[in-house]
């Protein structure tokens, strides 16, 4: 057991303790400008130091399943190229399938890093449908980060209304690595109106191959 520790500590990136990390988790199939953009304005945003990309063997609330993980993680790279924005395949090599399992790995491999939950609006909007949400927000702060006409459902969603009063103002964003769970931070960006949805329909990117 001690052994496989050891080789998932590997398998991540470096780290310091105290360090501020926000995670970006998703299937990336493909990923896209979108990614890039809503990672930079994470990392000025919430005050953070890096951010991973968890590049997810699949997507438990989708059916069909996403491109070869080798396929999608050597796209990731490819697209990111940012100092600060790095690539783990994390899930993969654990064999985690959701977000709070995810979580409690990670915090169990690096406990002194202050980890941070990011997604965009429309992910706020169903998270009450993800395993063991109420899991994942008592165990690390959250930043939301709006994206195209997403707004208005994911203030108004269950997880919104449950735990509006442990939202942070927009004004406050760069305390949300420090603060103590339950904590989340909704803020408004620059949009991006690109998906990965979009991209497949317009045959841009093929899940064969």
């Amino acid at each position: 057991m001690a052994g496989n520790n050891r080789g998932m500590r590997n398998a991540l990136p470096m780290t310091r303790p105290g360090m501020a990390i926000g995670l970006l988790g998703g299937s990336f199939d493909p990923p896209h400008r979108g990614h890039v953009h809503i990672s930079r304005e994470a990392l000025k945003r919430f005050g953070l130091d890096h951010v991973w990309w968890l590049v997810s063997p699949g997507n438990p609330l989708k059916a069909q399943g996403p491109a070869p993980l080798p396929r999608r993680m050597a796209a990731c790279r490819e697209i990111a190229r940012h100092p600060r924005i790095a690539i783990t395949d994390f899930e993969a090599r654990v064999g985690t399938r959701y977000t709070a399992q995810t979580l409690r790995h990670l915090q169990a491999l690096r406990p002194g890093v202050r980890f941070v939950w990011l997604m965009g609006a429309d992910n706020l909007a169903q998270l009450d449908q993800w395993q063991d949400w109420h899991d994942i927000m008592h165990r690390v702060p959250v930043g939301v980060l709006a994206r195209p006409g997403q707004r208005i459902s994911a203030r108004m969603s269950k997880a919104a209304r449950i735990y509006a009063p442990w939202r942070l103002p927009a004004r406050q964003s760069h305390g949300l690595a420090r603060a103590a769970p339950p904590a989340w931070c909704f803020v408004n960006v620059p949009m991006v109106a690109v998906s990965s949805s979009g991209l497949r329909a317009r045959g841009a990117w093929s899940r064969r191959g």
